[in-house]
């Protein structure tokens, strides 16, 4: 049996003639930048995240650029973020002229360790930016009360993490602003590269919006050195027409979640830690083991489609070399990038398939 890291044709069977009805809606309306498709998915992706506004953007990454800039992040500013997450976390920071300042993970949910933020903080530290890595809420009640302690702004990003809550809140509604991806393979994944920055305040919201639009408050005014991230209306509608399903399949996902959970026995691999109170949307099913690359190999060679999250981590790699880290200084995010692998996990997985997974990894020795 060949079993796919990710598919995209169970959803994409299921919603066909939505999908269809989507883009001939846009193609007859004949507006395809800043229209009503955009309009009426950011009010409906605020109203299911629950934040009062929501703008969308080009992707994932200016989605936290255009938040930091917004919020008044730049040059001299050091913002916290986990070492162990994807690159365009830090990139955001980067952009806005600020330093990345990198905190250790825990290993058993692969998320920022919040007790190693407050030493990470300095005179020059604005925001901390917490990652829902693979799809788990941090733990942010420890974040908020950091966070309020130091005076310090949240930026959550939340680009794997669509539907995750953690104490019955969904999460990109706890910090002051928050950043989505709607790459294709997220939880809830555009067509294309698409994104959006979330948040509670109109007024944060309308500047995103402008420094995403050329720094443009109407047509040939621009107010700010702006960016071109919008969100086109061909994007806007695929995604309306995907987002009714989302509780839908964030519950898939934690079918197959469990499956693995409770089917693999091997010993020699490492399951997953879901917090207490967390709820996650498993964007990523990220198993641990000592052997990696042995098992990686092994099921490769058994048709299994497998990935690893993240092979080098940040403070390694090359374009970070300014920011003066060496091997050793993150202990927690190595071992984690030389250990990961991540599983098939995606919507409309057959039980056939999950019990193929599981089967084959309990065969490893």
């Amino acid at each position: 049996m060949r079993v796919p890291f990710v598919s995209f044709l169970p959803l994409e069977k299921e919603l066909d003639s939505q999908l269809h009805a989507a883009f001939e809606r846009v193609l007859s309306a004949s507006w395809y930048i800043e229209g009503k498709e955009d309009q009426a998915f950011e009010e409906e992706f605020a109203k299911y995240i629950g934040t009062g506004f929501c703008c969308g953007c080009g992707n994932g990454l200016d989605a936290l650029m255009l938040a930091l800039k917004a919020l008044g992040i730049g040059e001299g500013d050091e913002v916290i973020v986990p070492a162990n997450t994807y690159i365009a976390t830090a990139l955001a920071v980067s952009y806005v002229g600020a330093k990345p300042v990198l905190v250790d993970p825990r290993l058993d949910t692969c998320n920022i360790d919040v007790t190693r933020i407050e030493e990470a903080i300095t005179d020059k530290t604005k925001a901390v930016m917490p990652v829902h890595l693979y799809g788990q809420a941090c733990e942010m009640d420890a974040i908020l009360e950091i966070a309020k302690k130091h005076d310090l702004l949240i930026i959550e990003d939340c680009a794997q993490a669509h539907g995750a809550t953690y104490k019955g809140v969904k999460v990109g509604s706890f910090g002051d602003a928050a950043g989505f991806s709607f790459y294709p393979g997220k939880n809830l994944g555009a067509l294309g590269d698409a994104g959006a920055t979330v948040s509670n305040d109109e007024k944060l919201i309308e500047k995103v919006r402008a420094l995403g639009n050329y720094g443009s408050d109407y047509k040939y005014h621009h107010i700010y050195k702006g960016n071109n991230s919008r969100l086109d209306e061909i994007q806007a509608a695929f995604l309306r027409a995907k987002l009714p399903l989302m509780e839908k399949v964030n519950e898939d996902r934690r079918r197959v979640a469990g499956r693995y959970m409770e089917g693999i026995k091997n010993p020699l691999i490492q399951l997953p830690v879901v917090i207490p109170e967390a709820v996650p949307v498993w964007h990523i099913f990220g198993v641990r083991c000592e052997r990696r690359d042995e098992l990686e190999r092994f099921l490769t060679g058994q048709e299994i489609g497998v990935n690893k999250h993240y092979p080098i981590p940040i403070h390694l790699q090359e374009c970070y070399a300014d920011l003066g880290y060496k091997e050793g200084d993150f202990p927690a995010a190595e071992e984690i990038s030389s250990t990961e692998l991540s599983l098939p996990m995606y919507y409309g997985m057959t039980d056939d398939e999950i019990d193929y997974v599981i089967d084959k990894i309990n065969q490893f020795q």
